[in-house]
């Protein structure tokens, strides 16, 4: 066995080749053993390290390595090696983040109050059950996002009732601060609740209502930008203050990039009115983690997901983590991430969050992606990666608070992508209007349920996107925004959603426990959740995507789905997913 460091940006160095011992033998195999210390073998440093199998044959030295937990793979160059990431001692993440059922809400478009008034160059849109959300001509174009459906943050306590329904047990919030635009990632500022959301008061109120439903407010920390109608670069005038465009004496002007001030500066992907920060500047850090952290967890937020948190420095990250965790030692962080966050390289730097000094977890994009590949084209080798050889390469605290989801404010509705309709080359003006057919609409709705129950299930915080539940449907931003329809809820959805939560929430299993495939092909996927302690029921998950499914236990199990019974064999029909509760000493290793 050869352990090597990661050799990103510099020459990799070899800690250990470590002979293995014959340990066994029979016609059919040859085993080989050893105890590794690797604590020792690593001398304690924490990072990214990769290791593969060398077997010396008669014919030559064979390589082996590969994510799959049971089985090795064949290297060619030494592409597919192991990786073993080592994180510090002390690194703990949230366990409340884990306990239930986890809300996404776009609080414009969420539920309208009526308590909140609407700012002289914003526009109300009153039709909040068939208005369509402001669209720019084509994908890209310039839009002023002025335009408001009304909803605000009392609007969302007064429907905390509804949400706890569902199994939620953490709200997180689409940005709340002052900004221009409806979705607000332009921060105007970092240290006000925005007006038309209800003010400070509003998320004060919040938080303490939900606190009644043992239901915890997160928020969106936009900390890689601003927008440049904010306090801190101030372009438009609109802030009684000296911002970084109006004067190089700006308190803020360390904050920017200008390669020729005041017009040329660092932008967010280009767009000018989303001006960079710059995140390791110490003033900037200083700000945010002294003064906007304190502030609003004082108020009783309980944690954050970052936006783009691979365009956020290290240091900012690490100064982050020691801000919230001293102010709540089982705050979460969940950072904006796309890809495998173990080995992300952004901006030509190897990354650390998942080491303990930055993150307790992100968004993972790689599971909605298997999922949806799964159950539109059976792709379980995609599923499988993004399962068993996920779990095995990050911390298992940091797999139990990944934040699973289906769909976000980024994405098209779920329901849309089940729907097996893609948007194509339709202009925005086409999908603004765009509906599916009673047809579509069920085949959506019958995956949905098969996609949620397999993905609540799996380690991590199950996210539903606001709507979901009730059956919006919408192609990409703005019309996966539309607003909850309180008047048209899709009653079979919320049915099923609720059932789903109430056994996510009631089962600790579901919030350590631990993940094995017991079966995968592309017509059924059978996995075990069993408990990281003692004393807890097991849980298997049985979806049987094409055909019928039937399943033999070991013994006598309780089906958790509608009316609960004791079953000894059972019958997973098409497109169904069930849920069985077995002893804790019962056996699947045959």
């Amino acid at each position: 066995m050869v352990i090597h460091e990661d050799g990103w940006g510099r020459d990799e160095k070899v800690y250990g080749r470590l002979e293995f011992a014959m340990s066994d033998t029979s016609d059919d195999y040859i085993s080989f053993s050893r105890e590794i210390e690797l604590s020792s073998i690593l001398q304690g440093k924490r990072g990214l390290y990769y290791y593969h199998y060398a077997v010396f044959t008669s014919d030559g030295t064979v390589y082996y390595g590969g994510e799959r937990p049971t089985t090795l793979t064949q290297l060619i160059d030494f592409v597919g090696e192991r990786q073993l990431l080592l994180y510090d001692d002390g690194y703990k993440t949230s366990e409340s983040f884990t306990r239930g059922i986890v809300y996404q809400i776009f609080v414009d478009r969420f539920k309208r109050s009526g308590r909140c008034g609407v700012r002289s160059d914003a526009i109300l849109n009153e039709d909040w059950s068939g208005g369509i959300p402001q669209y720019a001509e084509y994908p890209g174009a310039p839009l002023l996002n002025n335009m408001f459906f009304g909803g605000d943050l009392y609007g969302v306590a007064d429907e905390l009732e509804y949400i706890s329904s569902l199994g939620v047990s953490t709200i997180y919030l689409c940005p709340v601060f002052e900004a221009y635009s409806n979705h607000k990632y332009d921060t105007g500022d970092y240290m006000k609740v925005d007006d038309m959301f209800g003010g400070d008061g509003a998320l004060t109120e919040l938080c303490e209502k939900a606190r009644a439903y043992e239901i915890d407010i997160i928020l969106d920390g936009v900390f890689n930008h601003t927008g440049s109608d904010s306090v801190y670069f101030n372009r438009s005038g609109r802030y009684d203050s000296k911002g970084a465009y109006q004067s190089k004496e700006s308190p803020y002007y360390s904050w920017y990039g200008f390669s020729n001030h005041p017009d040329k500066y660092d932008c967010w992907w280009g767009i000018d009115i989303l001006p960079r920060v710059d995140s390791a500047n110490p003033d900037y850090r200083r700000f945010i983690c002294d003064s906007v952290v304190e502030k609003w967890m004082k108020a009783g937020v309980a944690g954050w997901r970052l936006d783009v948190a691979d365009e956020i420095s290290g240091e900012f990250l690490d100064d982050l983590r020691l801000a919230v965790k001293s102010r709540n030692p089982d705050g979460v962080i969940i950072g904006e991430v796309w890809e495998d966050a173990t080995d992300k390289v952004s901006y030509s730097q190897r990354r650390e969050y998942l080491q303990g000094g930055q993150l307790d977890s992100v968004m993972n994009y790689p599971l909605r992606g298997a999922v949806i590949a799964y159950v539109m084209n059976g792709d379980s080798e995609r599923l499988r990666y993004n399962t068993e050889s996920l779990y095995r390469r990050y911390p298992k605290i940091s797999s139990d608070n990944l934040l699973n989801f289906l769909g976000t404010h980024d994405t098209e509705r779920i329901l849309t992508v089940l729907s097996g309709v893609p948007a194509g080359n339709r202009s925005n003006k086409e999908l603004s209007t765009a509906k599916m057919s009673d047809k579509e609409r069920r085949v959506a709705v019958d995956r949905l349920k098969f996609a949620y129950a397999l993905i609540a299930g799996l380690p991590g915080a199950p996210c539903v996107f606001y709507g979901d539940e009730a059956g919006i449907e919408g192609y990409r931003d703005p019309f996966c925004r539309r607003t909850f329809p309180w008047s048209n809820m899709n009653r079979e959805l919320l049915r099923h959603y609720r059932m789903i939560g109430a056994i996510r929430k009631e089962h600790k299993v579901f919030r350590d426990g631990l993940f094995r495939i017991l079966s995968l092909t592309p017509e059924h996927f059978v996995y075990l959740r069993e408990p990281y302690t003692e004393g807890e029921e097991k849980i298997v998950v049985a979806a049987s995507r094409v055909g019928k499914l039937n399943i033999c236990f070991p013994g006598k199990v309780r089906k958790l789905y509608g009316t609960e019974e004791y079953v000894r064999d059972y019958t997973v029909s098409e497109g169904e997913v069930e849920y069985f509760a077995c002893p804790i000493d019962m056996d699947f290793t045959r």
